[in-house]
Formats: C-alpha cells, structure tokens, sequence
C-alpha cells in the first residue's frame, strides 16, 4: 500500500518525505525521518510537554504550539516546524535558551526543548517586551519538569527581553504542494464543497483536526487509520462570526480561539479556559473536536449546553449542500453517540448573544488544577429580575454517560426568589437527576457533593460574597 507523500519546512529547508502513513505522528517523522532528536518523548500523550514544537506558515506567520507526539505528520504538510535546534546559529544561542542557561533553568534537560520552544511562542507574541510572570506561567502550562521546581524557568522567561535580539530569518519560499490533497488516505480539503462530497464517498474515514483525543489512540491504543480526512484546512470553518444575534464558532476553530472569542463577550469564561488545557493542546485542539468526541467529561459542552448552544451538521446528498440545527444538548444519543449520521459533518457551533442582565457561572473540579482532566464540571447561567429567576440553563459534566442539562433543577429554579431556601431545593433536585458513577477521578457520593456545593457557590458569587474560592485566600 502507497500512502501519501509529505511535503513540509525545517531547519530552513523544504522536506519531502514519501509514503507516510496516516497514523504516523509528527514526533517520530521529526525524530526518526529528520533525526531532530532535540524533540523528546515523555508521555507520548500531550501531558508532559517534551515534545513541544511550533507550527507556522512557511513566511512565519500563525505560529503556535502543539504536542508533536500525538499530532499526526500530515496535519503539518506545507507547514514550517521549528524545534528547539532550529533556534541557535552561528554559535549564538538564541535569548531564550541563553536566558535559560544564565538562570540555570535546567537540570536533567529532558524536559527543556519543550519549555524552550513554549518559552520561544511568548517570546514570539511579545514582540520584544518584558513578561509578566503570570503570561510565563500561562505560557509553559502544558510542560512539567520534575528537577528546577519552575521558579528558575520563570526567571529566565521574565529576563529574555533583556539579550539582544536575533537577527530576522529570511522567509522560506512558499512552494504549492504537489500532493493530492483528497488523497482518501489523508485528505486536506481546503472547502466544505471539497469536504462534504468527501465524506459522503468515505464515511467511515476518520475526521481529525487538532487530534488531540485521536492522537492517543494512535499512541496509547496502537490504532492504525486507514482513511483520515483533516479538517484545519477547511476555510469556512476556521472563521469566528459575530452574526446579529448569535456567535458562530467554526469546527475547526482552536480551542484557544474559540473561548478567546466567548470570552470577549463573556469575560468570567477566560479563567476556565485556562483551566480546560495546557497551552499546546488549547492550540491544536478545536472546538468542534471536543463536541463531537462525546466525552462526559469535556468541559466545554456543560458551559455551551448552559449559553444554549446549538451545533450545525452539513452533509452533501443528491448533489447539493444540507444542513440541519440540534441543540447541543440534544446532540447526544449514549456514552460516546450522537447524532451526527455517517455523512455529516459537525461544521458550527452557534452560541447566543449574552442578553442584558445575564449571570454566568462556571466550574471546574479536578485533581489538579492545572492540565487535568474534570471529575466535575457545572455552568449555570442566569437572568434574575426583581429577584426572581426569568431564565435558567444549568449544563453538567462528570454526572452521566453524556455532558447533560439539568433540566429537573431548572424547572425547581424557574419563576421562585433566587434566594437560599429556592438554592437548597435546588441541590435536593441535583441530586436526585443524576446518579453519577465511581471511577479513578472521584466516587459518586463525592460528585453528588461537589454538584450541590457548586449549586451554592454559584449562589454565593451572583449574591456578592466573597471568599468563596479557593483563589480568594491567596
């Protein structure tokens, strides 16, 4: 079997590699294909960050960071990839390698090519100004070192403004691919009316974006794809569009992106967006990727299902483009089912203008609190006048087979006084409209719990109160 060829940039050059295979992954075409060994493996499942690159278009631009060991090969085809090797010449270090050897912010050093390179993205997005210390902790948020405790990798990040600053490299080329890019091994449509013609001949082809779910079927579960049809190049769906009434969110839209857009209008979202990820996999990862896998514990649809999102599936039969609305929390049929039909594809997700007096609540509970995976997630949001309740959505992760909507709690919410007594009824309804399981994250009885006290911590906040957060004793 032939598969199809790879053209991309590195260390300055076009790269052409044949006979990639679908499943192979952009670490082992860099380390074994390239023999850029400064690329590490750690987890192999985009949690440690040795693995880090960037990807950018061949001039530079649209530069970001992603997990390499669990980004398939072909997603970076007529991309440039820039490793931690690619950053020093003619004997110069780079300044953000020398900031980190001035500030002895490495040890063992497996870890360091992926700070170095999240390290290089910030230094690339400041443009030559000093950074705080909170943008150098958002910024290494998907790297984790076991020897230097971070705060010395945090000084060299907030003292690279200080070297002096590499002379500009000169642009390579931009060439046009010569691969067929509706190649059914691994097709890069650029449009949906490549794409949905596309899938309508290969239903059973694997849809991929960021894959950073797919990714560790690849390397945790062995699984080979036979057909893989890529989305990130797919132009109608990589655009955010403020419509009169509604926000619409591409598929293809980084999660990064996506929530930057939300919380522009929303702004008690960006914290829990910094939350949901490390950088790299915020970068990689897409919005619709995360909706369409079904996880219970994704956390963006309990917050989606609570704006009263909806999602657009398209699809192309009898010769011509078909589209059909499903609120998002109607999408899901079963652990793992929606309602997405083999020729579908998830192209949208619409979500609603904020309308005034709008209240929205938002949650997290892992074990870390940093890159981790919730046990329970909760978005509440709220329309209060003269203290009662004129529109609730309350939106659940970690409760059931699917990310569900309270709607037994909202009905005991509806039309009462938002005070405490309507709040406690509320967790006694909570309670009783799920029955969560047990499992390595949390037992039921603990998701039960922390379902009611979120109830009441969203009470606490839209009263006022204060101190009802961890975050608030620091």
């Amino acid at each position: 079997m032939t598969f199809p060829k790879l053209e991309l940039i590195h260390r300055q050059r076009w790269q052409t590699l044949s006979n990639v295979p679908p499943a192979r992954t952009l670490l082992d075409l860099l380390r074994e294909d390239l023999r850029a060994t400064d690329t590490k493996e750690g987890c192999a499942s985009g949690d440690c960050g040795a693995c880090t690159v960037v990807l950018s278009k061949p001039d530079g631009s649209q530069s970001h960071t992603v997990n390499s060991c669990i980004r398939m090969a072909h997603s970076a085809h007529g991309l440039q990839v820039t490793t931690a090797a690619d950053l020093s010449g003619d004997g110069q270090l780079h300044p953000v390698q020398q900031a980190m050897v001035d500030h002895h912010a490495s040890q063992c050093g497996f870890c360091t090519p992926g700070f170095v390179m999240s390290l290089y993205d910030l230094y690339q997005r400041a443009d030559g100004r000093a950074v705080t210390r909170e943008e150098a902790m958002e910024a290494i948020s998907g790297n984790l070192c076991r020897c230097t405790g971070y705060r010395p990798i945090l000084d060299a990040a907030c003292a690279m403004h200080l070297y002096p600053r590499p002379q500009t490299v000169k642009p390579v080329d931009e060439k046009a691919a010569s691969r067929d890019k509706l190649n059914p091994h691994y097709a890069l449509p650029d449009s949906l009316a490549q794409l949905l013609p596309l899938r309508a001949r290969f239903p059973k082809a694997q849809m991929m974006a960021g894959g950073t779910d797919a990714g560790l079927w690849v390397t945790q579960q062995h699984r080979r794809f036979e057909q893989v049809i890529d989305l990130t190049r797919v132009q109608e769906m990589l655009r955010v569009e403020h419509n009169p009434h509604h926000l619409a969110i591409g598929a293809a839209v980084s999660l990064h992106d996506a929530f930057a857009a939300l919380s522009e209008q929303r702004p008690s979202i960006q914290h829990f967006a910094e939350r949901f990820a490390g950088r790299p996999v915020r970068q990689s990862g897409t919005l619709g990727g995360n909706i369409a896998n079904g996880s219970p514990i994704g956390d963006s649809m309990p917050l989606l299902i609570a704006l009263g999102a909806q999602v657009v599936l398209m699809a192309w039969r009898k010769g011509r483009m078909v589209s059909r609305h499903i609120a998002l929390e109607n999408f899901y049929l079963g652990y793992k089912r929606t309602a997405l039909a083999a020729d579908e594809v998830l192209c949208w997700i619409v979500v609603p203008h904020p309308l005034p007096g709008e209240w929205l609540g938002v949650y997290k509970v892992s074990k870390r609190v940093e890159d981790d995976i919730s046990a329970v997630c909760l978005a509440m949001q709220l329309h209060i006048e003269q203290d009662l309740v004129k529109s609730v959505r309350i939106g659940a992760g970690g409760v059931a087979a699917t990310p569900v909507r309270a709607v037994t709690t909202e009905a005991v919410l509806l039309g009462r006084a938002w005070n405490e007594a309507s709040m406690q009824q509320a967790q006694a309804a909570i309670d009783k409209e799920f029955s969560p399981i047990s499992d390595m994250r949390a037992s039921a009885a603990y998701r039960q719990l922390v379902l009611r006290q979120l109830l009441q911590r969203a009470w606490l906040e839209q009263q006022g109160r204060s101190m009802v957060q961890l975050e608030d004793l620091s």
